[in-house]
């Protein structure tokens, strides 16, 4: 006669489902010539019509022919991407999650992913926020490659949650580089006066790591040469001068 043992009968289902996983193939990370974490903000000093022309320079950055060259130039021919957009300690949202770019249908995928999503705006800016929160991004995404990159654009400074410099080193600690693009403009925030200085602001307290650099922005309307610019520089990697600031104004100035 059968015992009926519960106890026995659980362990003879977990020795199954451990055989199934002993015998299930295991997954090969995605080598990669480059992580990259688009963090761009979109708190309200940026008005919808500038958040727009923001999401349009990335898109624009990757379709075009200098970006994918960059692209297929490296000793593997492909990075991955992801792409969120910030503004306060509660507010970062995945537009993009991590994409492998080996060619123009994989940009394309992602510039369509970028076209199809609403801009979404929120209060503050806490730039500290939103290195907290592309760190973890780089850990269980199934890829594998050296350069690991934060890119934060942004026009302000960091004003709510813990400072930004503390975020950035405990993210530069892990191997991660931090890239700058803040965008600078004459337009009152709130009726308080344009931040100033904010280039030197990024210098000393956003950007680190190892080839650590900052395109500045002067207007909007040059988001997209600088976003460009910046990226095949990113691509490109340590191969290029260790540091450097660019600065890109809107012609019809």
């Amino acid at each position: 006669m059968a015992v009926h043992n519960p106890a026995m009968r659980c362990l003879r289902l977990v020795a199954a489902v451990l055989a199934l996983l002993a015998l299930a193939p295991v997954a090969r990370a995605i080598e990669v010539d480059l992580q990259l974490v688009l963090a761009v903000d979109v708190s309200r000093s940026i008005d919808p019509e500038e958040a727009q022309l923001q999401r349009q320079g990335y898109i624009e950055a990757f379709t075009h022919p200098e970006v994918q060259k960059a692209i297929r130039s490296g000793p593997l021919g492909r990075i991955a991407v992801t792409y969120f957009e910030w503004a306060g300690t509660h507010h970062q949202q995945t537009i993009a999650a991590w994409t492998v770019i080996d060619g123009k249908p994989a940009a394309e995928k992602l510039a369509a992913i970028l076209a199809a999503s609403p801009v979404i705006s929120a209060n503050w800016t806490s730039i500290s926020a939103a290195i907290d929160y592309a760190v973890p991004l780089f850990e269980v995404n199934g890829l594998k490659g050296e350069r690991r990159v934060i890119d934060i654009s942004g026009d302000g400074r960091n004003n709510q949650g813990r400072s930004a410099e503390a975020a950035r080193d405990d993210a530069v600690a892990k191997g991660i580089v931090i890239n700058g693009l803040p965008i600078i403009n004459e337009r009152a925030n709130f009726g308080r006066p344009p931040e100033r200085d904010l280039d030197v602001y990024f210098e000393n307290s956003v950007i680190s790591g190892p080839g650590a650099f900052m395109v500045v922005v002067r207007s909007f309307e040059a988001f997209a040469e600088a976003i460009r610019s910046k990226l095949v520089r990113e691509i490109a990697g340590p191969a290029l001068p260790a540091r450097f600031a660019a600065e890109l104004t809107d012609e019809r100035d």
